[in-house]
């Protein structure tokens, strides 16, 4: 979470969802052109800014409830914009619609697995050289994580029923459903049954509580939150075929679609865990780096799955084979780095020289 207080509602929170929701109304008026640059660079700007309004709002109520709710508010929030932005381009006739859910779930996955954790060890570790989260909590959430990763992203490429790199209908619902299960557990030991697994240890060199918002920010926040979501997934439909377009004149493979979705929707949660780091709050970066990858999956395959079903629209999950292997290589390494309990500067550069490779490998395959 944030670490600010949260005494008042900002005016940018709500006119943000103010000024996107006037501008969609004059694009179904029929007044603003979707393919005119000035609609779309305004509707960009609007998209980036509704994201980090949503954040914020999510970032409020999750102050009040504390933790780990705070961290599951923050992560669904995120996932919800990603799964808008997935479908979007899903059911349009882009080019790439069928790998996007792919793309961006793998993007979602290397870029909290290896670029959130690798900054938030850097800079925690450089502040106060050795930081300690709780031990249980990495090793459950990795136990998932992993799991799904394979079952989602690598099993596909050694099936038979389906297409290439695909699953068959009744495998794709098996699995999104497993997905959807193994999720579901998570949250509920996350939640109920070993919550103090998942709690900031106490300890001196943590800073003040930060204190919770008040009865009217918060009501606030419950109101602007799902406005700021619902602004998100319209412009999200204006800008599909842009961003397509956009990759496309700028020679990068249709697979970097995935990269730039992941990465605007995880920007105001990474920096949300980067905060915590520098403030020796290191386990609230574990858990909202963790949670946002198991929430990319265990959230987004079961919605691809029923657009895909319904909608009839083809759902291509396989990594490629250099893919699978930088994803092999960051569950181990994460295995390594968070299996101690504790971190240094060391693990950090680690997992930030696997993502400048993914970065590499995904604009030059």
């Amino acid at each position: 979470m944030a670490h600010a207080h949260h005494d008042h509602v900002p005016v940018w929170s709500w006119l943000v969802p103010v000024g996107a929701g006037i501008l969609i109304a004059l694009k179904l008026a029929g007044v603003a052109s979707e393919t005119s640059a000035i609609v779309l660079t305004v509707a960009a700007l609007f998209l980036a800014a509704a994201v980090f309004a949503s954040v914020h709002h999510a970032e409020v109520l999750a102050a009040k409830v504390g933790e780990p709710f705070g961290s599951i508010i923050l992560a669904a929030a995120v996932t919800i914009i990603e799964v808008a932005l997935i479908v979007s381009i899903m059911l349009s006739t882009a080019e790439g619609a069928a790998t996007v859910a792919r793309d961006t779930v793998y993007s979602a996955l290397m870029i909290v697995l290896n670029g959130v954790i690798g900054i938030c060890l850097v800079a925690g570790g450089r502040r106060h050289h050795e930081q300690t989260f709780q031990l249980h909590a990495a090793s459950s959430a990795l136990a998932v994580l992993g799991t799904l990763g394979f079952l989602v992203l690598v099993l596909p490429n050694y099936t038979e029923a389906g297409g290439p790199m695909q699953f068959s209908a009744v495998q794709l619902v098996a699995v999104g459903s497993v997905s959807l299960v193994l999720y579901g557990a998570f949250i509920f030991v996350q939640t109920i049954r070993h919550r103090d697994y998942f709690m900031e240890a106490k300890s001196d060199s943590l800073d003040d509580e930060i204190p919770a918002p008040s009865g009217s920010v918060t009501a606030a926040s419950v109101i602007l939150l799902p406005i700021s979501l619902v602004a998100v997934v319209l412009l999200a439909k204006i800008l599909s075929y842009p961003l397509d377009n956009a990759i496309a004149a700028a020679g990068l493979p249709k697979a970097f679609v995935g990269v730039v979705i992941a990465a605007v929707v995880l920007l105001p949660e990474g920096i949300a865990a980067f905060r915590s780091s520098i403030v020796n709050r290191l386990q609230n970066s574990v858990n909202l780096s963790l949670g946002s990858g198991l929430a990319s999956i265990g959230m987004t395959i079961p919605v691809v799955t029923l657009v895909s079903l319904f909608a009839e629209k083809q759902l291509t999950l396989g990594l490629t084979p250099a893919h699978q292997v930088l994803l092999v290589l960051t569950l181990f390494v994460s295995t390594i780095t968070l299996g101690t309990g504790r971190t240094t500067v060391l693990q950090g550069v680690v997992h930030l020289g696997i993502f400048a490779v993914f970065i590499v490998l995904s604009a030059i395959p």
